[in-house]
């Protein structure tokens, strides 16, 4: 099985944008926990990380016959994008939404996700550990499909 995680905007400044909100790990540490857990279920994981709407528009995009599954965490764009949740329903690869914080606790531009729609599952307000749920979701979702 192979997945794709693709970060949105500011997620490469983890563990020094609001370590309140999103915690002190950083980015190459979210990497290397995910990695670890992907290697631990015999998962390959490819990572894209971009501050550009149309990077991860991509990024969705190259999942497309590739890629058994997606982790996105649009960051910001999950507020605002509607060429993301296009982009998940036009490839068909089974994605699940991630979030460090829960936005349905925050303020309340933050409780939309226009790409939620989209995907099989979301996993929010669990810290770094919900890419591996995750991950564990699509696991189970392809098993079953089997």
């Amino acid at each position: 099985m192979r997945i794709l995680v693709i970060n949105g905007p500011n997620l490469n400044l983890l563990g020094v944008r609001e370590p309140d909100i999103y915690g002190r790990e950083t980015y190459a540490d979210l990497l290397a926990k995910i990695q670890k857990h992907a290697d631990a279920r015999g998962v390959e994981v490819d990572f894209v990380q971009s501050n550009h709407e149309g990077a991860l528009v991509d990024a969705i995009q190259s999942a497309f016959g590739t890629a058994d599954g997606i982790i996105i965490n649009p960051g910001a764009y999950t507020h605002t994008s509607i060429a993301l949740p296009d982009a998940v329903k036009a490839v068909g690869v089974p994605t699940v939404e991630v979030h460090i914080s829960d936005p349905d606790t925050r303020e309340p531009f933050r409780r939309i996700s226009y790409i939620r729609a989209a995907c099989a599952a979301t996993v929010k307000g669990h810290g770094t550990d919900g890419y591996c749920e995750a991950l564990d979701i699509l696991l189970s979702l392809w098993e079953a499909r089997a």
